[in-house]
């Protein structure tokens, strides 16, 4: 049974009932897609699909009116374009995309402190704290609804409850361009109709498994006996049992600093020409470079990811001296890692990039080595970043990057 199937009761309106209600949840809709759309509003009302021309990628995104014909973020591109073939298939921009993520959490925090993003386009809010500021959790809904709208040109869907699982169920059933408030003592009427693959943690098989059982929707789980759940699916039957009831203690988390930041692509080929893999990661590590600096960040390890034909893969990764986010470092890095890989002249199907051990840029010092200029590739790299920032993300980019053979697919 599809997760929509069941529409879910609960109100949208101002004078809904959020007593207890702190928890939002905060959904960009089809926002790669939406982003793209910001420069190209000739597309608007069209079906686009984010992600590259030809060759093994995925979808990234896809506008409302293509998903209308089955297409979905993660489906090969390929039979993307066999369920849309009108649609207008647009390369991703993720630059971009992370600077517009980065200024919409920034609207968030100045709302509330209790942030805490899941991706570049949903986060958890908690605004117990700031009703008094900004009124109702309902009210600050509607308000950061209009706010990315006015600010971005684009929409999101906000669902309001009193837990995590709620808000995000409710904000998943009022998208697009959404808001729906589930009232705290509503939660259970909420949630019993709806398919038992809305629960997190009910993946395929077992959804399959407890179909089995008889048990189709969230109230037919909610029936059974907790032990029999634990029975059949050990700890997550107790997990279950919870998530059927609405209890959920889990807190929002404010942002913590990225672990890593990093690229990957798969080759539209199989690939086993050195130059052309180590272009690809100059590619990389010149996108990886721009997202460390636009989070303000630096890193210390860098580490690649190389993909074989038979699909083994093996990582292998370096410690610096001093962490940086020059993309000319990092590719030199990257290359020596690949060359002391053993895999030059094997074929290659995905390569990938990587920055970890992460710390503030404001915090990392860099000591001058004789004769070292103290403006150097890091200026021009930033200079690079406000070009393309400016004029978009063929502005400026590395020759060897001018002219490809042929083009990589993200996934």
């Amino acid at each position: 049974m599809s997760r929509k199937q069941l529409l879910p009761s609960g109100s949208s309106g101002m004078d809904a009932d959020d007593t207890g209600c702190a928890i939002l949840h905060v959904d960009m809709d089809a926002f790669f897609a939406s982003v793209e759309l910001i420069d190209r509003p000739e597309l608007r009302g069209t079906p686009v699909i984010i992600g590259h021309p030809g060759g093994r990628g995925v979808v990234l995104s896809a506008t409302y009116e293509a998903r209308k014909f089955g297409v979905h973020s993660a489906m090969p591109m390929t039979r993307a374009r066999r369920l849309c073939p009108q649609a207008t298939i647009v390369p991703p921009s993720h630059g971009k995309y992370y600077e517009i993520s980065k200024q919409v959490m920034e609207v968030f925090q100045q709302i509330t402190p209790e942030v805490e993003p899941l991706s570049v386009d949903e986060a958890f809010l908690d605004v117990a704290g700031a009703r008094r500021l900004f009124g109702s959790p309902a009210r600050i809904a509607k308000l950061i609804r209009s706010r990315v709208a006015d600010e971005f040109s684009i929409t999101c869907s906000v669902g309001v409850a009193s837990t995590k699982f709620v808000a995000k169920l409710a904000s998943t059933h009022c998208k697009p361009d959404g808001l729906l408030v589930i009232p705290a003592d509503g939660v259970v009427a909420f949630l019993h109709p709806l398919p038992v693959a809305a629960l997190w943690g009910v993946g395929e098989r077992t959804e399959q498994a407890l179909v089995r059982l008889g048990i189709r929707t969230v109230g037919d789980l909610a029936r059974v006996p907790v032990t029999t759940l634990q029975r059949e699916f050990g700890a997550v039957g107790a997990h279950l049992a919870d998530l059927a009831w609405g209890r959920d203690e889990r807190r929002v988390t404010p942002y913590s600093p990225d672990k890593s930041i990093g690229n990957e692509e798969t080759f539209a080929h199989d690939v086993d020409d050195p130059a052309t893999i180590k272009r690809e990661l100059l590619r990389l590590s010149e996108r990886v470079a721009a997202r460390l600096r636009t989070a303000g960040y630096v890193g210390r390890t860098v580490s690649v990811k190389l993909r074989r034909s038979d699909f083994t893969t093996i990582s292998r990764s370096r410690t610096l001296r001093e962490p940086t986010d020059v993309a000319k470092v990092i590719y030199a890095t990257a290359c020596d890692l690949y060359d002391a890989s053993g895999l030059a002249r094997v074929r290659l199907r995905l390569v990938g990039v990587r920055m970890e051990n992460l710390r503030s840029a404001d915090l990392a010092s860099h000591q001058l080595s004789l004769g070292e200029r103290e403006i150097g590739w890091r200026e021009a790299e930033q200079a690079v970043d406000r070009a393309v920032q400016r004029f978009g993300a063929d502005a400026v980019r590395p020759a060897s990057l001018v002219r490809r053979p042929f083009g990589p697919m993200d996934v």
